[in-house]
């Protein structure tokens, strides 16, 4: 049965942010995962690069059988509507299932208390704590590191897309280790000098 995991796209996405991690899955995975985009409503929108997107579902219609909630960075997440994509995240963490936000979307994660519990990471601390003011309360719990995986959550900054992408991979157990290794290091280090994955 095949299992799914969804992107969360708001306009303005970082197009780039979602392509590792997304074709990690299902590469991986042999296609037993599926990859459905979830955005504030099903209107069109568009990439920081110029895709236009139709979401799979809009915030209401998601599904509740998912294996993760992945939030994919860009220029929407300080905006007073994309507070409606935090009951898609509260959903996902009381089921213990993996969340992942990176770049823009970790300030999101912390302005609405995701991250007061775990460690985590950002683009820069005091940006985050300078937008999430009060409801983030976790300062010792940032790392100044490409990703952080801790518990089910992992954060990332918005140059860590390959970590990012690894790390989720990890957490969702798609395959053993050694294979997500294989496939970061054939991304990270070029076909010249990694193993080419299985």
């Amino acid at each position: 049965m095949e299992k799914s995991v969804l992107l969360v796209i708001l306009d303005k996405y970082a197009d780039w942010e979602a392509a590792y991690v997304s074709t990690g899955i299902r590469a991986l995975s042999k296609e037993t995962y599926s990859v459905k985009t979830v955005s504030l409503s099903k209107e069109p929108i568009k990439s920081l690069g110029g895709f236009s997107v139709i979401p799979d579902y809009d915030i209401n219609s998601a599904p509740i059988d998912f294996e993760g909630v992945i939030l994919i960075g860009g220029m929407s997440w300080r905006t007073d509507e994309a507070k409606a994509i935090g009951s898609l995240v509260e959903k996902a963490l009381s089921k213990d299932k993996v969340v992942g936000g990176i770049c823009d979307a970790t300030v999101f994660l912390g302005t609405m208390g995701f991250l007061n519990n775990v460690k985590h990471t950002s683009n820069v601390l005091e940006d985050l704590k300078g937008w999430a003011k009060e409801a983030y309360t976790n300062e010792k719990g940032y790392l100044a590191s490409p990703a952080v995986r801790d518990k089910n959550i992992i954060t990332a900054n918005g140059t860590a897309t390959l970590e990012f992408a690894k790390e989720v991979i990890s957490a969702l157990s798609i395959v053993p280790e050694d294979k997500v290794k294989e496939w970061y290091d054939f991304y990270k280090l070029g076909c010249y000098n990694a193993p080419m994955p299985s």
